[in-house]
């Protein structure tokens, strides 16, 4: 199931996933974005989100106004739903209207992979290369890899540090979409926001910090969330071609 937490209140863009994108919420262009991978529900804390989404035949589950996260909300909602542990739980969030489905299906196979194979992973996410100029962008976050493709630390510095300074060099850029089982979604939510989380600001070091592993997958991408009126420009420009 992909849920798609919709907080309606933003700090930096009003009500930005009400905004129209080329003749759609933003919410619900992202919700059809990913509506042909699996079943899509949508998280929210507002009646009119709850409105919204039935006017356009999606589901939607009302939560509290309190959480601090997305996570913390897809949470909620999964337990509401009463799903079984082993059901693969995919979050996309509600302010990527362009992100390809492909992407989205990656992270679905990957969660498939782990559990076929019994794999000690709580948490599966993606990312892409992205260029030095961009990786200078804190907003940009960044992700280093073991070597098997496990996620070492996420930062929204530009790491790793290249002593040699090959300002060619590409970093791998995060991308938020998280993959689930019910149960390892459970698992995380009960974790203590960590220390390095609190830092950055990057629920996913919560994992890290308390020894889990996050399993990355590697994709190609154009797709970037929408957090100001200028990202908002930036992709009309883009994608409204």
């Amino acid at each position: 199931m992909i849920i798609i937490p919709a907080r309606l209140n933003s700090s930096r863009f009003a009500n930005k996933i009400m905004v129209d994108i080329l003749g759609l919420p933003m919410v619900i262009r992202t919700a059809r974005q990913v509506s042909n991978l699996d079943k899509v529900v949508i998280a929210t804390d507002s009646q009119e989100v709850v409105d919204l989404a039935k006017e356009y035949g999606f589901d939607a589950v009302m939560t509290s106004s309190s959480h601090q996260s997305g996570t913390d909300r897809i949470n909620e909602a999964v337990n509401i739903l009463n799903l079984s542990d082993d059901e693969i739980i995919v979050n996309v969030q509600a302010d990527e209207p362009f992100i390809e489905p492909d992407v989205v299906e990656s992270v679905i196979n990957r969660v498939k992979k782990i559990k076929e194979n019994d794999e000690d992973i709580m948490i599966t996410s993606c990312f892409k290369e992205i260029s030095s100029e961009l990786a200078d962008d804190a907003n940009h976050v960044k992700v280093i890899l073991d070597e098997h493709s496990n996620a070492i630390y996420f930062s929204r510095a530009k790491i790793p540090y290249h002593r040699d300074h090959y300002e060619t060099s590409n970093y791998n850029g995060h991308l938020g979409i998280y993959g689930f089982t019910k149960k390892s979604l459970n698992n995380f939510c009960k974790l203590t926001p960590s220390k390095l989380e609190n830092i950055e600001k990057l629920e996913q070091l919560r994992a890290i910090d308390n020894g889990f592993k996050i399993a990355m997958v590697k994709v190609n991408s154009k797709s970037f969330g929408i957090d100001t009126q200028e990202d908002l420009n930036n992709a009309i420009k883009i994608f409204g071609k």
